[in-house]
């Protein structure tokens, strides 16, 4: 009887013991797949670009790395963090490169405001980035001492197109183009109606750490490189985003336009957040697996 007892009670202890394994090996796997879930991952340079966006995200727990401020959090059960970038192309280049090794996104938008180069384009209108271009990568003419400065004259300078250097090698003599992921312009495309302050419109963004308010200036990279907009980041983002082959779309706001006299208007930034949150929404649900 004794004997019966005790192999009972040892065939009680096994049960329980593969029931809590069991369980471990459940937990560990959900944590697993969890964390393999690739996050969409939002940047705007400035608390007033990124800030709105985070707060509409549940589950939000605030990361940081050096200067930049990673707002992690869940749209509708999916994870997206917003990266508080900083202004200017060396912030967004190295919060991009922080953001990719440390949280592996599957796609990114840089998005925020802009000033506008197309007299075409209003206060409030949504230019979506079909392509990013640094302009203020450029090489002088060579004027020697007492010859003036002629920033016409000035040429592009692809500065990834030799491992030597730029400036004497002619191929290099071009601007980079970095083109928008389809399935991101697709997600944009699809939700344009529900901005109703202004168009939203496909075009080319520039991006460089100069503000250019001189509208002959402002006029020259219209022409020449096609901008519609220009900013201080995204040229810098899908730099970085193409070396680690992560899809990347720029969405920009037009916040004022001196081509047309449009005046700085501070409420656009929160109005592009609302309409990039639109698009993350169709994004997840028609291009991402789950």
């Amino acid at each position: 009887m004794k004997q019966n007892v005790f192999t009972k009670q040892v065939a009680i202890i096994a049960t329980l013991c593969l029931i809590l394994l069991a369980g471990c090996s459940s937990t560990a796997e959900s944590q697993t797949s969890e964390e393999e879930v690739q996050p969409i991952l939002v940047q705007g340079p400035m608390p007033i670009e990124a800030e709105n966006f985070a707060d509409k995200l549940s589950d939000v727990e605030e990361e940081t790395s050096g200067t930049f401020v990673f707002y992690k959090g869940k749209l509708d059960g999916y994870p997206v963090i917003v990266a508080k970038t900083g202004k200017g192309m060396e912030n967004t280049a190295a919060a991009t490169a922080v953001a990719i090794e440390l949280y592996n996104p599957a796609a990114i938008i840089n998005q925020g405001t802009s000033g506008g180069h197309d007299p075409n384009l209003n206060v409030f209108d949504i230019v979506l980035g079909e392509k990013t271009t640094n302009i203020g990568s450029l090489k002088t003419g060579d004027r020697a001492d007492g010859e003036g400065i002629k920033p016409t004259n000035w040429i592009p300078m692809d500065l990834m197109a030799s491992e030597g250097s730029a400036g004497e090698d002619p191929d290099a003599e071009k601007a980079r183009f970095f083109e928008g992921d389809e399935d991101l312009l697709a997600a944009a495309k699809a939700v344009k109606d529900v901005h109703t302050e202004g168009k939203v419109v496909e075009g080319t963004i520039g991006s460089a750490d100069v503000w250019n308010n001189e509208v002959d200036r402002i006029q020259w990279f219209h022409e020449n490189y096609g901008t519609s907009v220009e900013e201080m980041e995204g040229a810098a983002g899908a730099q970085i985003a193409k070396a680690y082959d992560v899809p990347f779309l720029g969405i920009r706001i037009l916040s004022n336009n001196k081509t047309n006299g449009g005046q700085y208007n501070p409420e656009t930034a929160s109005a592009n957040q609302e309409y990039v949150f639109e698009v993350v929404k169709e994004y997840i649900d028609s291009y991402v697996e789950k």
